[in-house]
């Protein structure tokens, strides 16, 4: 496997008479080179039911030769495209993988890539495209490539058999290249008859309409007169498309982004299932709980590393140059101890069980179990002690759950973890113990979820709570990601040099004065999140 690389294109129609205009001058001393022609002849993999395309990734294996017959395809012959963020405006941006493998079965790498999307349905052959491919390169005054500009004419194959034929323009980004290049370059080709820049793929327009579906887990909308069943739907399938969508940049392990926006999801619909504990069937919901916290502390354990390496390396940075050597065998230590998580967390999520969970993610997503009516608890006292009871039923136990209006019902899920958050903060004393200041930051984390569940149905209200409280989260994770780096810090330097030893002092020095400010900083934030008029939403009945 190569490093993925972002193409950043725009494709344009053209018709089959169409004459590429001169491209020569298209920005003040540029100019072209035409390249080597190619015919290139790619089978693409997915799902039956598509579910790689309709994801926006797919899975090629390309060979080539120019017209001399010489091989023309890449060392490398097969690519996952996926997408990327940076998108040209009308066109695409997608991180090319590239593999080595023979032609006809898939490599093993290919499939662990894709296997959160695909899931448990094999990859097969869905389409063959021949492209006979005119090159040319454009260049600034200084002879560098900025852009390659090729002119395709692609054939669908069915077997032996043409089934459709059409025309493209492609105008590829090559290095840093701005806007600019592409903005000029298409603007003399649509002058010249090409039409408008269009993002669809050569697969999708020959795959035709089906390509075009959504993911096989869409995001339930939440409008006004949603009921519960509609924001449960939204919720879940929200979480479900973040695990899912982030999960390929997971196993590349090129963006820590990938990792954080995967924990989250986690961690979120764990949250969620929680909140809606008095609606949902509790065996059912119980076990996805169970399931996502497993992967959930795989996740933790990655993302918990990167952010500690992120805020030593930072604080590396200042110290004297002397330092500099022992600070880099500290963070070394850290950086073995994320790869040894981050290879658990492989092992994880391409194991059969993983699977199984997204496959059921995908299913609660359209089809939430929801409890009957004979099940739903009695009213709960909001005061009672349990660690983790379940919210407050909002509804009439003869009413079926997923029928209720959200907006009269939701208020009552979040008082409760609203209450748990003013319990804790109120026992907290003149002088709080670290661990009760983590406690409050996770009280603050679970009301500010439920607060944001209920939001798409009970509106700005619910939407400027949870923003307050989660500025309240913000601060205490600052003070406990402080507490965290100053205990990593001391056992590091209980194993190390002497030299490592004094930077972990130096360090850990930095470490007690941010404690120190989020000591002070988390008070005003919880004098905001608790302010009655924040909070009136959550005593209506």
């Amino acid at each position: 496997m190569t490093a993925a690389a972002v193409e950043r294109e725009v494709k344009l129609a053209a018709w089959a008479g169409m004459a590429l205009p001169d491209l020569e001058g298209v920005l003040p001393g540029f100019s072209v080179t035409p390249l080597l022609s190619q015919r290139l002849l790619a089978t693409y993999y997915d799902t039956a039911d598509l579910r790689l395309a309709r994801w926006g990734v797919t899975v090629r294996h390309r060979s080539g030769e120019t017209p001399g017959g010489a091989n023309a395809g890449p060392e490398s012959p097969w690519t996952v495209k996926l997408p990327a963020d940076g998108s040209p405006e009308g066109g695409l941006a997608r991180s090319e993988v590239t593999f080595s493998g023979a032609e006809g079965r898939v490599p093993a790498p290919v499939v662990q890539l894709v296997r959160g999307l695909a899931r448990s349905a094999a990859l097969g052959p869905v389409a063959r495209l021949r492209t006979d491919r005119l090159r040319l390169e454009l260049r600034d005054g200084d002879g560098t490539a900025v852009a390659e500009i090729d002119d395709d004419e692609v054939s669908v194959l069915v077997g032996r058999r043409l089934a459709t034929r059409f025309r493209e323009i492609e105008v590829e980004l090559a290095g840093d290249s701005g806007p600019e290049v592409l903005a000029a370059v298409v603007a003399r080709l649509r002058a010249a008859g090409a039409g408008a820049p269009d993002p669809t793929p050569k697969l999708i327009r020959a795959l035709g309409p089906r390509a075009l579906e959504p993911p096989d887990v869409a995001v339930h909308r939440v409008g006004e007169g949603a009921t519960v069943g509609d924001v449960v739907k939204a919720a879940i399938g929200a979480a479900a498309v973040r695990l899912i969508r982030h999960d390929p940049g997971v196993r590349l392990g090129d963006d820590a982004e990938d990792v954080h926006q995967a924990r989250v999801a986690t961690r979120r619909l764990r949250s969620d299932l929680r909140t809606f504990h008095d609606f949902l069937d509790e065996e059912w919901a119980g076990e996805l709980r169970t399931e996502l916290g497993w992967v959930a502390a795989l996740l933790g354990e990655v993302r918990d590393a990167d952010v500690l390496l992120e805020r030593l390396r930072a604080q590396s940075a200042t110290l004297a140059d002397a330092d500099a050597k022992p600070a880099a065998g500290l963070l070394r230590r850290l950086e073995d101890q994320r790869e040894l998580g981050r290879q658990a967390l492989l092992v994880a999520i391409d194991s059969p069980r993983y699977t199984r969970l997204l496959d059921a993610l995908v299913d609660a997503a359209a089809n939430p179990v929801f409890a009957g009516p004979a099940e739903r608890p009695p009213a709960l006292d909001a005061s009672a002690g349990a660690d983790e009871p379940p919210p407050e039923p909002a509804t009439s136990p003869r009413e079926a759950p997923e029928d209720q209006p959200a907006a009269a019902a939701l208020p009552g899920l979040v008082r409760r973890p609203w209450r748990h958050l003013q319990r804790a903060v109120a026992d907290l004393g003149a002088d709080p113990a670290d661990a009760a200041l983590h406690e409050v930051r996770i009280r603050a984390k679970r009301c500010r979820y439920a607060a944001e569940a209920a939001a798409p149905a009970v509106g700005k209200p619910a939407t400027r709570f949870a923003v307050a409280v989660a500025e309240l989260q913000g601060v205490l994770g600052d003070f406990h990601d402080a507490i965290v780096a100053e205990d990593w810090l001391r056992q590091a330097a209980a194993r190390g040099s002497a030299a490592q030893a004094l930077v972990a002092g130096q360090l850990i020095a930095v470490e007690r004065a941010d404690a120190a400010v989020g000591r002070i900083a988390w008070k005003p934030a919880w004098k905001e999140a608790s302010a009655k008029k924040l909070r009136a939403w959550l005593d209506s009945p």
